[in-house]
C-alpha cells in the first residue's frame, strides 16, 4: 500500500509512457483481481438509461439542473466559476450517511459537492470575488474556512488542501493565462483533449495518475470534469464546442462505482466486499482503489457502446450518447435513491483528486 500525497507518482516512474484515462481503463480491467465486470447488466444500465430518457425522467441535454447552486448563463465568467468548483471537487465522503459537509443557500440545505457550490454562490452573493484567480491566489486559510464553512457540525474535509490548491491554481491562472482560466480555455481551440492537455500539463493538483502493475496510468477524475462542465454549461456551442467530446472517459470517483454496483454491472470479490463493509479508508494508489476507478471508467465505455448499438426509441443524433452523459445518470441516480443504494458500500479514500 502507498500513502496518499499531492503528487501520487514517485520520480522514478515518470519516465514510464503514460497511458490516457480509456487506455488506463481497459488495461486495469484486463488484470483486475478483485472487481469484474458483467456485461448482462452492462446492457441492463443501458436499458435503464433509454427508459429514463424516453419517460423524460432524465434529460442529457439539460445536465446542469437548475434547481442546483450551478452557473446557467453562457458567458465567460461561468468558466471561472467552473474551474474553482472543479478545482475544490473532491473528497465529500462522510463515514455516517447522514453527516454530511452542508451548506444553506436562499433557505435551502445542500451537501457534498453541491455545498460546495453554494458556498462558492453565497461568497459570490456576499460580493467576495471568489471566482477571480487574483483573489484566490492569496486567499489566507481563515477566508477559505469562512467562505466554505458548513451549515451544520459537519466541517468541509481537506480545509488546508482546498486552501493550498486555490492558492496554487491562483498564481498558476496570473503567471500563464493573464488572470483568467477562459484565456486557457481558448487555447484549447474547441478541443476537449487539448484542453485536458493544457490543464494536466499546468495545473499540478489536476494530475490524478498512478503505477498499476507497472504502467503508468491515469484517471484524471476533476480534469475530465471540468471540460465536461464547461461543455454543458455551453451547451456544446461555444467556447463548449467540443467536437472530440466524446473521447472524455466517465469521472472516476467514489459514488459512481456504487451505482455500478447496484445495477450489477460491476461486481467485487468477496474480500474486497467485506473490506468496503468495514468502512476501511484505503490510500490513493492502493490496487483496490485503482481497480475499482479502472473498472468503473471501463464498464461506462461498454454502455456508452451499447448504447450506440441499441435500436433507440429517441434521436440520436439530438442526444449526448457520451461517457459524461452516463456518468451524469448514474451519479443523479445515486443521489435520488440515495435510501435504497445506502446499502452498497463504497470505497473511501481522503485525496485531492476525486
Amino acid at each position: 500500500m502507498r500513502k496518499t500525497s499531492l503528487f501520487p507518482i514517485p520520480s522514478m516512474f515518470m519516465s514510464l509512457p503514460k497511458m490516457k484515462p480509456r487506455e488506463s481503463a481497459a488495461f486495469i480491467a484486463s488484470v483486475s483481481k478483485d472487481v469484474k465486470l458483467n456485461q448482462v447488466c452492462i446492457k441492463r444500465v443501458a436499458t435503464e438509461i433509454v427508459k429514463a430518457i424516453v419517460s423524460q425522467e432524465f434529460e442529457p441535454n439539460n445536465m446542469m439542473i437548475h434547481s442546483y447552486p450551478l452557473p446557467v448563463i453562457e458567458d465567460a465568467s461561468s468558466i471561472e466559476w467552473v474551474f474553482v468548483a472543479d478545482a475544490l471537487n473532491f473528497s465529500f465522503w462522510a463515514l455516517e450517511e447522514n453527516a454530511h459537509y452542508s451548506v444553506e443557500l436562499r433557505g435551502k440545505q445542500y451537501t457534498g459537492y453541491m455545498a460546495l457550490c453554494a458556498a462558492i454562490t453565497k461568497a459570490q452573493e456576499a460580493g467576495i470575488p471568489i471566482t477571480s484567480a487574483k483573489y484566490y491566489a492569496n486567499v489566507t486559510k481563515e477566508t477559505v474556512n469562512e467562505i466554505f464553512m458548513s451549515s451544520t457540525r459537519e466541517p468541509i474535509p481537506l480545509l488546508e488542501q482546498r486552501w493550498i490548491i486555490l492558492q496554487e491554481c491562483g498564481k498558476i491562472i496570473n503567471e500563464k493565462f493573464d488572470g483568467e482560466f477562459y484565456n486557457c480555455v481558448r487555447q484549447s481551440e474547441n478541443s476537449a483533449q487539448k484542453l485536458l492537455d493544457l490543464i494536466v500539463s499546468n495545473f499540478p493538483s489536476f494530475r490524478d495518475e498512478g503505477i498499476f502493475e507497472g504502467e503508468r496510468v491515469s484517471f484524471y477524475k476533476r480534469a475530465q470534469i471540468l471540460v465536461a462542465d464547461i461543455w454543458s454549461v455551453f451547451k456544446g456551442k461555444g467556447l463548449g464546442s467540443f467536437s472530440d467530446i466524446d473521447t472524455i472517459t466517465m469521472f472516476a470517483d467514489y459514488r459512481v462505482p456504487q451505482t455500478l454496483v447496484h445495477f450489477g454491472a460491476m461486481e467485487y470479490s468477496e474480500k474486497l466486499y467485506k473490506l468496503l463493509s468495514t468502512n476501511h479508508t484505503f490510500f490513493n494508489g492502493d490496487q483496490e482503489e485503482m481497480e475499482i476507478r479502472g473498472c468503473s471508467i471501463h464498464a461506462v465505455e461498454l454502455i456508452k457502446e451499447e448504447l450506440k448499438s441499441q435500436s433507440m426509441d429517441f434521436n440520436k443524433e439530438t442526444l449526448p450518447i457520451n461517457s459524461a452523459m452516463i456518468d451524469y445518470f448514474l451519479w443523479e441516480y445515486r443521489r435520488r435513491f440515495a435510501t435504497d443504494l445506502a446499502k452498497v458500500p463504497y470505497h473511501k479514500v481522503r485525496c485531492i483528486y476525486y
